[in-house]
């Protein structure tokens, strides 16, 4: 086991890597930015170095000044979190140059599930099916790349190869849009992964989205630990996700958790990831992505299977096999995760400030991973995510009545939140009857106040 791990991330899951760690006699060095001089993560670790000042860009990307403060402490691992360095396959290959473990998979892994194409790529050839659309590059050429994306017929969505997130995505409804909208993806692309290189696929009609966690050793043992749904999204990121799916049978999760252990196997996948799939209106599922990296929605597995996710990812970087076998893995009840935001509950635009007023629910099987505390400066520099609010309970309706109870009793002033949104999804009836979609809040009154 290691001695001394490096967090380079901050926030709530800095703080959830840094209590993996104390759980395991590990000692933490926190990294930190100017802005978050006086975060509780740089407080609850053993040590903690500045890497610069408040853009990202120059402190929790700054892989040089992540490299030395690891190095300058005695640091044996990194482990990155999500988001920052935790995708960055040249990250995990500075680690390794430098002697230190990246906790997470191997470069050349994040590397091919990291290019969206070569990863639609692999996953064809293991027979997984993928969302239809290229499995090569778009040409630079406009008036070639332009006959390649109507050739998949419309609507379709221009994305980037090198990106995720939803970032630089742009949808096309026909012809006469897909020169523009080739323009402004590629532009995108360029300027947020520094990769102009895009790819198109076929738009499907309000798909639900589906993903599978999986837990891999170095010595071939690979494991699913069920599937969560992700589908009440914003802006096509994740805002409220669950497990189970309410709309997987039986029949349906065993052939989308066996396709998952494809993908990860077709990549030689050992550590933490997720495969993420598109689930169409017949109940056909197709690859999305790879996640190489613990998830924002660990937690909810976490609460239905009774396994510390982040503990295993550091045992299995440290060289230990994975002491769980499938069947092993029981999930019981039905867990809901709820991502509070700073944001304006009608625009989704962010809202910083300083937290006046800080009260966290609590009760029976409530979990609130946090990243503030009363007096903390919430900056524009960062994501807006707050704290996740986690809860299970024996059958989905008793999950949903627990979280309402929980979000009600969540006291935060001094900005606003997405707390309303939440509670406004979990009230509707479409949501209580598990009929929803990705474009859910974007097509019912759940976004706007009542």
């Amino acid at each position: 086991m290691f001695s001394r791990v490096l967090v380079a991330n901050r926030g709530e899951i800095a703080r959830r890597i840094i209590r993996a760690c104390r759980a395991l006699g590990v000692e933490t060095v926190a990294v930190f930015s100017d802005a978050d001089a006086d975060a509780p993560h740089v407080r609850e670790a053993d040590r903690a170095v500045r890497v610069g000042p408040p853009p990202a860009v120059r402190s929790y990307l700054h892989t040089d000044a992540i490299l030395r403060a690891a190095c300058e402490t005695g640091c044996d691992a990194i482990h990155p979190g999500y988001g920052f360095l935790a995708e960055q396959a040249e990250f995990a290959r500075r680690c390794v140059a430098a002697g230190v473990v990246f906790i997470g998979p191997p470069a050349e892994v994040i590397a091919a599930m990291g290019d969206k194409v070569r990863a639609r790529r692999l996953m064809h050839q293991a027979g997984i099916p993928v969302v239809p659309g290229s499995l090569d590059y778009l040409p630079d050429d406009t008036e070639r790349a332009v006959e390649a994306a109507a050739a998949v017929g419309f609507p379709v969505l221009i994305k980037a190869a090198g990106g995720g997130g939803g970032i630089g995505m742009v949808r096309v409804a026909d012809l006469r849009e897909l020169p523009a909208a080739l323009e402004v993806a590629a532009r995108r692309a360029r300027q947020t992964f520094g990769n102009a290189s895009l790819y198109v696929e076929r738009l499907l009609d309000r798909p639900r989205h589906v993903e599978v966690q999986l837990l891999g050793d170095r010595y071939g043992r690979l494991v699913h630990l069920y599937e969560r749904e992700c589908s009440i999204q914003r802006r096509h990121q994740k805002i409220l996700e669950e497990s189970p799916s309410p709309a997987l049978d039986e029949v349906t999760r065993a052939t989308l958790t066996a396709a998952a252990l494809r993908a990860g196997q077709a990549v030689g996948y050992h550590s933490a990831g997720t495969v993420e799939f598109l689930l169409d209106h017949d109940g056909r599922f197709y690859f999305l992505e790879m996640n190489t990296r613990i998830q924002v929605e660990h937690p909810v597995t976490e609460m239905r299977t009774g396994v510390d996710l982040v503990q295993l990812q550091i045992r299995l970087a440290a060289g230990e096999p994975l002491a769980l076998a499938q069947e092993d893995i029981q999930p019981r009840g039905h867990a809901l995760q709820c991502r509070v935001c700073a944001e304006d509950p009608v625009t989704f635009y962010p809202s910083p400030g300083s937290i006046t007023g800080y009260q966290e629910p609590s009760g029976p099987h409530v979990r609130v991973d946090s990243g503030v505390e009363l007096g903390t400066s919430v900056t524009p520099y960062y994501d807006s995510l707050l704290a996740k609010v986690v809860v299970w309970a024996p059958d989905r309706p008793a999950a949903i009545a627990r979280m309402t109870q929980a979000l009600r009793g969540y006291r935060i002033e001094g900005v606003l939140t997405n707390i309303p949104v939440h509670l406004r999804v979990l009230a509707h009836p479409e949501f209580a009857a598990g009929r929803y979609h990705t474009e859910f809040l974007a097509s019912t009154a759940a976004r706007s106040p009542a």
